[in-house]
């Protein structure tokens, strides 16, 4: 399988299941198009009227290299990862590797399009305690198996809102590393309504990556990350967002936000970000309930598809000024990247990695949290509910047939489960918004690629 589109300049060419990239020029761009369906001397024919003021014996030359890349495994190579699926993911049945720890069922905001019901999960508020916190660390490294490297990440509802347990869980998680030849690296994610400089002088001790949530334009951002009395969080938070940025030396963080209905010109939040300092950024579509106010519409497709070009436009511009930044979903290694495990298999959720929540419950990730038929758990008493388990374990992107034909499977590794189930019902369906704007970012993410890549950057 093949994928070929023009981008910022170049004619791209990717080859799927050798992970390939190919810059072409036309002929050899037309040539590639024709290759699997036409006779050589029909291709050469056509070629020759088109490109009239060319040589022909130059259009059979680059007949012969794409022929001689073809046999060399690097265009139209073909799928043998298929078979190998269930027998890679079940290498790692029962070794877990991250934890996602709710430390709050709770939150100082009060954010419309919140896919956690305002960090309650529609279930009640809650803190961890620490006996539970250091229960769950303790499940961690029971159940990791030779890995060394364990992530934890501090979620929520609000982290902050429980910040002395959190402090006590990393003492605790350090105090048995050396014993049990474990790494942790912690990850904090918040709103930064609480964010002082104690959080600030912990955060840049213990955290391998601090999460930030701003939507960008102050009128967007406080359309929807407003408090219980309605008051938008911008101005409270960007100043507490800078000092830390600034105390982190502007790495191990980056900037989280959400576009919707509201602002499919998300590029404008993007500036806004660059303009207050911050250059580590992401913008996530929002995935909300059917029909709701904030949920992006067919016809804001093309206006996101447009921002997703644009993005990359700006970011090559920001190269050659010598100020680049980072856009999450744009990062991409040509020269490897995740290897063929991890481009079948995924995220690993309800398998690798799992959420626990205040009382100690185990559930795929954040986002299954609080639907209790999946429910895998808890960290006393391990895994019991193995259906649901086996069915995340059974679940690649060979087992979804939507992703069969799709030239991006082998990047997005099947897409979301969550998203999937909200969209379809099941976790081996495709929320098809999603893909289609995946696809388009991956497009922009590999010409930003190709052209650091030429350009020496």
């Amino acid at each position: 399988m093949i994928h070929q589109f023009k981008m910022a300049g170049y004619n791209i060419v990717l080859d799927i299941c050798s992970g390939s990239v190919h810059v072409v020029d036309e002929i050899a761009y037309d040539i590639i198009a024709m290759f699997e369906n036409n006779k050589k001397e029909d291709i050469i024919s056509s070629l020759k009227d088109k490109y009239s003021d060319v040589d022909v014996k130059d259009i059979e030359e680059c007949f012969c290299q794409v022929e001689s890349l073809k046999n060399n495994n690097k265009l139209f190579t073909p799928d043998t990862f298929e078979s190998k699926a269930g027998d890679l993911k079940a290498k790692t049945s029962g070794v877990i590797k991250a934890l996602c720890i709710h430390i709050a069922h709770t939150c100082n905001l009060n954010c419309e399009y919140c896919f956690a019901s305002q960090g309650k999960y529609h279930g009640d508020r809650a803190l961890m305690s620490f006996e539970t916190g250091k229960q769950a660390l303790d499940f961690l490294v029971a159940n990791s198996g030779s890995r060394r490297n364990l992530e934890v990440d501090f979620f929520g509802g609000e982290p902050l809102m429980n910040f002395d347990v959190v402090k006590q869980m990393v003492e605790y998680a350090r105090s048995i590393e050396k014993e049990h030849n474990k790494n942790f690296r912690f990850t904090l994610t918040t709103n930064g309504m609480l964010i002082d400089d104690d959080v600030i002088e912990f955060a840049n001790k213990e955290m391998s990556n601090v999460v930030l949530s701003l939507d960008g334009r102050k009128e967007i951002h406080d359309r929807y990350r407003v408090d219980y009395a309605g008051n938008g969080s911008w101005e409270k938070i960007v100043p507490k967002f800078q000092k830390l940025v600034e105390a982190r030396g502007g790495k191990d963080y980056y900037m989280r936000g959400t576009f919707t209905h509201a602002n499919p010109d998300f590029l404008n939040d993007i500036k806004q970000m660059l303009d207050l300092g911050f250059t580590e950024l992401s913008m996530e579509p929002v995935v909300c309930a059917k029909g709701d106010p904030s949920e992006l519409t067919e016809e804001d497709m093309p206006i996101v598809k447009e921002q997703y070009e644009k993005l990359a436009e700006l970011m090559l511009e920001k190269d050659k000024e010598g100020k680049p930044f980072t856009f999450y979903h744009y990062m991409i290694d040509l020269t490897g990247g995740p290897c063929i495990y991890k481009r079948i298999s995924g995220c690993g959720s309800g398998t690798e990695y799992m959420a626990v929540t205040p009382w100690g419950d185990l559930y795929p990730c954040h986002q299954f949290v609080g639907d209790e038929k999946f429910k895998l758990g808890d960290i006393w008493n391990g895994v019991d509910n193995t259906a649901i388990q086996e069915e995340f374990l059974s679940c690649n992107v060979y087992a979804r047939p939507d992703c069969h034909d799709c030239w991006a499977k082998l990047y997005c590794s099947g897409g979301c489960a969550a998203n999937a189930y909200h969209a379809t019902g099941s976790i081996k369906g495709i929320y098809k918004y999603g893909c289609e704007l995946f696809r388009k970012r991956m497009e922009c993410a590999i010409a930003v690629a190709v052209n650091r890549a030429f350009s020496g950057d």
